[in-house]
């Protein structure tokens, strides 16, 4: 491997892995030097890729060793952190006028219904234990097999299972306590559509109902 071939493939990849970082850390800037330190690493440590596993797996674990250092030393957040967010807003009249302002007259404040599953989805895995943040984003958006996260995460197959099985079950759980679109008890009222809501969760537990073969899923991803 050159560094031409390393840099090359690094930008077929960059996308999805910053997608990725954004994603574990919710801020664009720790993801924008998350991905320059991961190139940085790979480029320094170029001798040491044996080819064991394909170059985006090996970046993709640089990557997810940069992110967990930076994020263990953080707090994870709670399950309400969108009412949290939205209390402190409401009670913020300078920012909520901006905000609508924003909302109302910007083609940018239009919230369309895959981002905003994008961003619940985002907000509930980042209160799961990393471990299981980590194993969900992997094998759920960015397609990732079994065999492949294990290598990403320096663990096993099996506990690659468990997290994935103990992740899936909080979701949906935590969706449906809490998402109104598909419990009416829910306390998140969003005003969408609540068919791509279903589609979420139920393709949570379809992925729940396949752990009991050896077979990694062939549904389709959420998506970077």
């Amino acid at each position: 491997m050159t560094t031409h071939q390393l840099t090359e493939e690094f930008e077929q990849c960059r996308t999805q892995l910053r997608s990725y970082l954004l994603r574990m850390t919710t801020s664009a800037e720790d993801a924008d030097d998350l991905v320059q330190e991961t190139y940085l690493k790979a480029h320094n440590n170029l001798d040491t890729f044996r080819g064991e596993s394909s170059l985006k797996t090996w970046l993709f674990t640089i990557g997810s060793n940069l992110a967990r250092d930076q994020l263990r030393a953080k707090k994870r957040w709670p399950e309400e952190v969108t009412d949290i967010c939205r209390d402190a807003a409401l009670h913020n009249p300078a920012f909520l006028k901006e905000m609508m302002h924003i909302r109302l007259n910007s083609p940018q404040g239009k919230l369309e219904i895959k981002e905003h599953i994008t961003f619940c989805f985002t907000c509930v895995a980042k209160s799961l234990p990393l471990e299981q943040q980590l194993a969900l984003l992997l094998k759920e958006v960015y397609a990732f097999k079994v065999k492949e996260i294990n290598k990403i995460m320096s663990t096993t197959e099996a506990m690659v299972k468990y997290h994935l099985h103990t992740a899936r079950s909080k979701m949906i759980e935590i969706f449906d306590r809490r998402c109104s679109l598909i419990n009416k008890e829910g306390v998140c009222r969003a005003v969408f559509a609540n068919g791509q809501y279903r589609f979420l969760i139920g393709k949570l537990q379809l992925m729940l109902d396949y752990e009991s073969t050896d077979h990694d899923s062939g549904v389709d991803c959420l998506g970077p």
